[in-house]
This record gives structure tokens, sequence and C-alpha cells, in this order.
């Protein structure tokens, strides 16, 4: 059966995805990474291409808010960062918490430029800036600590097993009297699940 209509809407389906795996996904130099953050940006505010010269450099460090000195763009290695800045690795909660922050949510200020992985760099992402590596010491006693109290509960659970009380499993018809083998002409004993 054939909905009227359906081949039509179906043609204009095939078209539609036609023109979309027709067009190219990336139509600049640099690679953007699809993310709903770059596509509220504006076509000034994605990178641009790598910057040969000087002047290519003074104009990246302006758009990106920053000055010449600082500037550094990510090397023209083929990954395609473009003229994005190179900005250093710091976890938000690695930004100190008494600055007068725009947003202090994310620890930012209004028109700082956002690090290329600043993804994994916020709040719910581990903080891997960091590096947090205990004495060997510390690593031991607190294996010995954990073992010791898993191994105290392990002994003191099989001197005093608990477990949840279990009464008499009940049947009806007086506890399959019959079903057990029960003598057909003989009235069997009322069987009491209960004591009051």
């Amino acid at each position: 059966m054939c909905i009227p209509g359906s081949t039509k809407m179906a043609s204009q389906v095939w078209r539609v995805a036609g023109r979309l795996r027709s067009q190219p996904l990336l139509r600049r130099q640099g690679v953007v990474a699809l993310q709903s953050r770059n596509l509220e940006m504006g076509k000034d505010d994605l990178p641009g291409p790598y910057p040969r010269t000087a002047e290519e450099r003074a104009r990246a460090a302006k758009k990106y808010n920053m000055r010449v000195e600082d500037y550094e763009p990510y090397p023209d290695d083929g990954l395609g960062w473009g003229d994005y800045p190179k900005l250093p690795v710091q976890h938000v909660d690695s930004r100190s918490h008494w600055d007068d922050w725009d947003f202090p949510d994310i620890r930012r200020n209004y028109g700082d430029v956002y690090h290329i992985e600043e993804d994994i760099m916020w709040r719910n992402r581990p903080q891997w800036d960091k590096e947090f590596n205990p004495s060997l010491k510390t690593q031991v006693k607190t294996l010995l600590g954990v073992l010791t109290v898993f191994g105290v509960l392990f002994v003191f659970g099989f001197k005093y097993p608990m477990f949840q009380p279990v009464g008499p499993k009940q049947y009806p018809y007086n506890n399959l009297y019959l079903e057990n083998g029960g003598n057909p002409d003989k009235e069997p004993e009322a069987v009491k699940n209960y004591a009051i």
C-alpha cells in the first residue's frame, strides 16, 4: 500500500541528503571541532590560516585579543589548528578562586580565549594538569590500612554470622498433604503457620 505523496516526500529527502553529502564538511584550512559552542561562533571568530608573515601574526594576535609578544600559534604540522593561539594548559580548578571573575562558575573573564582542549579542562573533568604522586610510604600505609579493615570485617563476619530471619516455607492445602503422599481417606491435621 502506498501513502499518497510518500514518493514525493521520499524524493525530496533523497535530494536534500544528496546535497548534504556533496558539500564539503570543512570549508576552511583549519579543522574546527563540531561542537555546539563552535556552531554559535561567528565567521570572524573561527581559526584562519596559519600566519606566515609578521603582519599576519599581528592581525591574528589582535583577533584573539592578545599581545603580539604573547601570541604563539600551534605549529603548522598538518593537524590544522590554523592561527589559533597555543595557550598554557590550565584546568579550571587550578585557577584562583579568589579572583573577581566575570563568570565565577567557570573562572573565566569576558573576552578570554578558550584553550583548544577547553572541554577536558572543566570542573566536571579530572584535574590532569596537576601531578599528584603520594610517596611510597603513604601508598603502603593506605594499602595496609584498607587491607586491615577488610581483614577485620572478614574475621568478624565468620565469627558472628548474620542472616535475615527465615520462617518455614508455607504451602497451601495443609502443606500439600495429598501431593506429599498423604492418605486421602484420612483428614489431615490442621497446619498453623503462626503463633500468637
